[in-house]
C-alpha cells in the first residue's frame, strides 16, 4: 500500500474533489485488487452518466478484477466476508450502493439493519477495504423529501462505516486529509515551558544517570514477560568522531509521547533522505577521472549513501555496528534445526569466534548480540502477547538510538534464531499475499543433504497460522503479535529508530527484509534507509526486496549466516564510496578550482581505516595459536561496555 497504517479506510470527498484517484492511489501496489463497482448502469440516453462510468473503467489497471453488486444492496456485505487475507478491495462507492438501497424495487426493507450488516462485515473483513464515499453532510438540506431521504441514509452509512474503519480521509479539492486514527495523538502531552527550559545537557545527564541506573539488569536471564524501558527520545552529545553540525544521526523530530514513554503508532511521519543528493552524487561520477566506463551498478551505493548522508560527496562508512539477533521460534518454524544451535552461534558470535565474528573484526565493526524473547507456536497461538510486542518494538528503537549516540553510521542487521524463516514466510504472506512454499527456502541438514520432510513440516505450519489468524487484523503490531516473534519485532524497531535518527541499515536475511514489511505500516519512510547488499539466493529475500523497491547490489549467492553475507560486501561498499570521494574530476572537464584541488593529497578526512579506528568489540587475538582449532560451545564472555549496552531485562552481548 502507498498509505500505510490501517487495515481498512473510508476515503470521504465532495463531487469531483479527487475521492475516487486518491482511493486507487492507496491500492496502486497491491497483488491483488477487485473492485467493488456498486453505482447502476443508470438511463442509456444518459450520456454524461455513461462516460463517468468509462472513465472510471480506463483507470483501472488490467490486473484488477470488477465486481458489480448493484443488483442488490446486501449482497456487498456478503462480498466483504467472503474476501480472502491476501485480496484487497476498492468500494467505490457508498453513494451508489445508498441509490440502490433506496430504489423502490427493494422497498419497503430496514434501511437501518442494512447498513448495520455492512459496518459488521467492515469491521470483520479479512482482506484489506478501501471504501469510497460522497461527503453530503456539508452542503444545504435538499428541498425534496427524496433528497432528504438520500442524504440521511448516506450521512447513516457514512457514520457506520467509519466508525468500523481504522482510518478515515477527507478529500478536499484533492488535498487529503487524515481525520481518523487521531486518539493516540490527541492523548499525547504537551510538554511544559518548564520542561522545555530544562538544558538540553542536563537532560541527556539525567538520561545517562537513569542507564547507568539500569545497567545492572543486562546480565539477568532473559524472561519473555520483562517490561523493557521506555525510550524517551533526547539531544545526544556530539560523539568523538561526529563533527558538530554533521546529520549524521540528529534527532529530527518531536515524536508523540504518553506518560510510559514513546509511542510507536500507525502513520509515524519520520525523515527521509535526502531527494536531491542521491541524484547529484551520481551525476557527479560521470565527470570524475577514471580510465573506464565507472562504478557500474554500484553507483547506486553512492546515490544511496549521499541521500542518507544529505550531501553529493558522501564519504564511506567509518563506524559499523553488526546486530545479531538470537532468538527462537517454537512449534514446526524450526523443524530440522537441530536444539540448541541458535544459541551455540550467539555464543560464538560472543567468544569471537565464527564466520560473523571475524568478519566483524577484519571490518573494524563492533558485534552486538542480542537476545530476544523465544516465540510461541505460530499455528497454535500468538507468536508474543501484545504488550511483549510493545517492549519489543521499544527495545529495538532503543538500540538504534544507542547506536546513534555512539556515532555510528551504519548499522547491519542479522539473526541467528531457529525458525526465522518459517516466520519471516508467514509475514510475507500475511502482508503480500506470498504463498508459503515459494518464499520458504529448503532445509538442509549439518551434512549438507537437503530435508524435504523438515521443509513440509514448516509449510504446514506457516499455512496452520494463516487459517488461524485468517479474520484477525492484519496491521503491523497484529501481525508481529500472531506470527513474527520476538525477533522481527525486534528488528522492526531498530528500523523504526535507525530512520528517526538517520542512520542507514544494511539489511542480511529473511529476518531483515520481513521487518521491512512489517515497518511500512509503521513509518512508510524506513524502507528508504535501508540496503540490501546481496539477496543469497533466498525466495523470501527476493519477493520482500521487489515489494520494498531494494534492489540487490550483489548477486554472490553468500549463505555465511544472516549478518555475515553483508560484512564481506562491505569492504567493496566503503572502497566504492572512498573513491568517488577523493577521485578527482576529468581534467577535460575540471575548472581551476579542481586543478588546484587535484593537485592536493587525495585523502578522505572524514574516513578512519579500520586499523586505526577505536575497536568497538575487544574479542580475543584470531592470529593466537589457541585459536587455531575450533572451542567447544559455551556462554562466553559478556560485554560489559555499560554506555553502549541497552538498558533492559533481555541479554545483549
Amino acid at each position: 500500500m502507498s498509505v500505510d497504517g490501517w487495515n481498512t479506510v473510508l476515503v470521504l470527498g465532495g463531487i469531483r474533489s479527487g475521492k475516487s484517484e486518491f482511493a486507487e492511489s492507496l491500492v496502486a501496489d497491491a497483488p491483488v485488487v477487485r473492485y467493488v463497482a456498486t453505482a447502476p448502469e443508470g438511463d442509456p440516453e444518459d450520456t454524461e452518466w455513461a462516460t463517468r462510468l468509462a472513465t472510471h473503467r480506463a483507470r483501472r489497471p488490467g490486473s484488477w478484477t470488477t465486481e458489480e453488486t448493484a443488483g442488490e444492496p446486501r449482497r456487498l456485505a456478503d462480498v466483504l466476508e467472503s474476501a480472502e487475507p491476501n485480496e484487497t478491495l476498492l468500494v467505490d462507492d457508498l453513494g451508489g450502493w445508498v441509490t440502490v438501497l433506496l430504489d423502490p424495487e427493494y422497498q419497503p426493507a430496514d434501511d437501518v439493519a442494512t447498513i448495520a450488516e455492512l459496518a459488521e462485515a467492515i469491521r470483520t473483513c479479512a482482506a484489506r477495504v478501501v471504501v469510497v464515499s460522497p461527503e453530503v453532510g456539508l452542503s444545504l438540506v435538499p428541498t425534496t423529501p427524496l433528497g432528504r431521504a438520500f442524504t440521511d441514509a448516506l450521512g447513516a452509512a457514512n457514520r457506520a462505516v467509519a466508525d468500523a474503519c481504522d482510518a478515515v480521509v477527507l478529500v478536499v479539492a484533492g488535498q487529503p486529509a487524515w481525520l481518523k486514527p487521531t486518539a493516540t495523538l490527541a492523548a499525547a502531552p504537551t510538554v511544559s515551558a518548564s520542561a522545555r527550559s530544562v538544558p538540553p545537557t542536563a537532560r541527556h545527564a539525567a538520561d545517562q544517570d537513569a542507564s547507568r541506573a539500569d545497567a545492572s539488569l543486562v546480565d539477568a536471564e532473559p524472561t519473555p514477560e520483562v517490561q523493557l524501558p521506555d525510550v524517551l527520545t533526547h539531544t545526544p552529545p556530539v560523539a568523538p568522531n561526529q563533527e558538530p553540525g554533521n546529520p549524521w544521526a540528529a534527532p529530527t523530530m518531536a515524536l508523540p509521547m504518553v506518560a510510559t514513554g514513546l509511542v510507536i503508532q500507525p502513520g509515524m511521519e519520520l525523515p527521509m533522505p535526502d531527494d536531491y543528493a542521491g541524484p547529484q552524487a551520481v551525476d557527479r561520477l560521470a565527470t570524475l577521472d577514471v580510465p573506464g566506463a565507472g562504478l557500474g551498478v554500484l553507483d547506486r551505493v553512492v546515490g544511496f549513501a549521499a541521500a542518507t548522508q544529505g550531501t553529493s560527496t558522501p564519504v564511506a562508512w567509518g563506524s559499523v555496528r553488526v546486530l545479531l539477533l538470537n532468538g527462537d521460534h517454537a512449534g514446526g518454524a524450526s523443524a530440522g534445526t537441530v536444539a540448541g544451535e541458535s544459541a551455540r552461534r550467539a555464543a560464538q558470535a560472543r567468544a569471537g569466534r565464527g564466520a560473523l565474528a571475524r568478519l566483524a573484526a577484519e571490518s573494524g565493526a563492533s558485534l552486538q548480540v542480542v537476545d530476544t524473547p523465544v516465540s510461541a507456536p505460530m499455528e497454535a497461538q500468538p507468536a508474543l502477547s501484545g504488550d511483549q510486542v510493545e517492549s519489543a518494538l521499544r527495545y529495538g528503537w532503543r538500540l538504534a538510538e544507542q547506536a546513534a549516540d555512539a556515532g555510528v553510521q551504519l548499522l547491519v542487521l542479522g539473526a541467528c534464531g531457529a525458525g526465522t524463516e518459517a516466520a519471516a514466510a508467514a509475514v510475507l504472506a500475511a502482508t503480500a499475499g506470498a504463498e508459503p512454499p515459494a518464499v520458504l527456502g529448503r532445509v538442509i541438514t549439518d551434512s549438507g543433504e537437503i530435508d524435504d520432510a523438515a521443509w513440509m513440516v514448516r509449510c504446514a505450519a506457516v499455512r496452520d497460522a494463516l487459517h488461524r489468524t485468517r479474520r484477525s487484523p492484519r496491521g503491523a503490531k497484529d501481525v508481529l503479535s500472531e506470527l513474527g516473534g520476538g525477533d522481527v519485532a525486534v528488528a522492526t524497531g531498530v528500523l523504526l529508530g535507525a530512520t528517526a535518527r538517520r542512520v542507514p541499515v544494511l539489511l542480511d536475511g529473511p529476518v531483515g527484509l520481513a521487518a521491512g514489511m512489517v515497518s511500512r505500516d509503521l513509518a512508510g519512510q524506513a524502507r528508504h534507509w535501508c540496503l540490501l547488499a546481496d539477496h543469497g539466493g533466498h525466495p523470501a529475500v527476493r519477493l520482500a526486496a521487489d515489494v520494498l523497491g531494494l534492489t540487490p547490489l550483489l548477486d554472490l549467492r553468500l549463505d555465511l549466516g544472516e549478518g555475515a553475507n553483508a560484512l564481506v560486501a562491505l569492504p567493496l561498499l566503503r572502497s566504492v564510496l572512498a573513491l568517488a570521494a577523493t577521485l578527482p574530476v576529468h581534467p577535460s572537464l575540471a575548472t581551476d578550482a579542481d586543478a588546484d584541488r587535484a593537485d592536493e593529497p587525495q585523502t578522505d578526512p572524514e574516513y578512519v581505516e579500520p586499523d586505526e579506528a577505536e575497536p568497538a568489540y575487544t574479542g580475543p587475538d584470531y592470529t593466537d595459536p589457541e585459536f587455531a582449532e575450533p572451542e567447544p560451545a559455551g556462554p562466553g564472555p559478556t560485554r560489559t561496555e555499560t554506555d553502549e549496552q541497552p538498558a533492559s531485562g533481555w541479554r545483549a552481548g
